[in-house]
């Protein structure tokens, strides 16, 4: 596989239902194992489409609250981009092959969108070892994705 966007992702951008806006809405990260998530950028969606025990977050968390949030997002040209950011306190475990980008809407997993699947970002695969593990997104033309 190589870095995507989610079908329903770009459909989202382009007719706003459901709305995504990158530099307004809240937009999260987890990095994922793919031993427990086969992606299918066709049909999932929403973030319940991920199993938990997939998702790593702050301290192994998998829960939306979990996820670090990303900051200072802006959107020029149709490139979207934000500050790099640290995914803190991940236990020991298997290698982490993704960074997952959703919109978390405050509500549930089942209506927060999908946005980004990345899988040949520097640093990638990880393999936690109980520290912290920091994102740092690309600084080419592209930066975290193009439209």
């Amino acid at each position: 596989m190589a870095n995507a966007l989610y079908d329903k992702a770009r459909q989202s951008f382009l007719s706003q239902s459901p709305a995504l806006d990158w530099d307004t809405d809240t937009i999260k990260v987890f990095l994922l194992d793919s031993a427990s998530y086969t992606p299918d950028l066709a049909n999932h969606q929403y973030l319940s489409d991920v199993p938990a025990v997939a998702r790593k977050g702050n301290n192994g968390g998998n829960t939306r609250a979990d996820a670090p949030t990303l900051a200072s997002k802006t959107v020029t040209a149709g490139v979207a981009d934000a500050n790099d950011v640290t995914i803190i306190a991940i236990p020991a475990g298997p290698a982490l092959e993704y960074i997952l980008i959703f919109k978390d809407d405050g509500i549930a997993d089942a209506s927060s969108p999908l946005i980004a699947l990345i899988d040949t970002a520097t640093g990638l695969p990880v393999t936690p070892n109980g520290g912290d593990i920091t994102i740092q997104w690309d600084n080419g033309a592209n930066r975290i994705f193009k439209l």
